[in-house]
């Protein structure tokens, strides 16, 4: 049996090699690497994160809030992000106007409408 004062899974390793299962010993000695890698790790995590950000002052948000004008219905100047006015001149082109629509022809031997005689009946219905 294993000493007391080893660690419990090294102790399984050992326990598994003199009782000769030497695979089941393998899977102890994985189980034991990763523990110590896992808890090196966690050390090594520990000691940056205390040293990543000592003696650095955060930076100042850099970016400038643009300038606001007054709130109004109606504005005639258009202002930049720095609150400098820009030239603006509306386009002269004209205004484009829909052409008249032409009347619908009617496809020969169609030339009475096709709403024509509705509600007046037909002649000769048989009555």
């Amino acid at each position: 049996m294993a000493d007391a004062s080893i660690p419990s899974k090294t102790a399984e390793f050992i326990d598994k090699l003199q009782a000769g299962k030497n695979a089941d010993a393998g899977e102890a000695f994985k189980d034991a690497l990763r523990d110590k890698v896992a808890s090196a790790l966690d050390r090594q995590r520990v000691d940056v994160a205390g040293k990543i950000f000592k003696g650095i002052e955060p930076e100042k948000f850099s970016d400038p809030k643009p300038a606001v004008t007054s709130a109004s219905p109606r504005t005639d100047k258009i202002m930049d992000t720095d609150g400098k006015e820009i030239a603006f001149e509306p386009t002269k082109e004209p205004s484009p106007e829909a052409s008249k629509p032409e009347a619908p022809t009617m496809a020969p031997g169609h030339e009475t409408p096709p709403d024509a005689g509705v509600g007046t009946p037909a002649p000769d219905a048989g009555v």
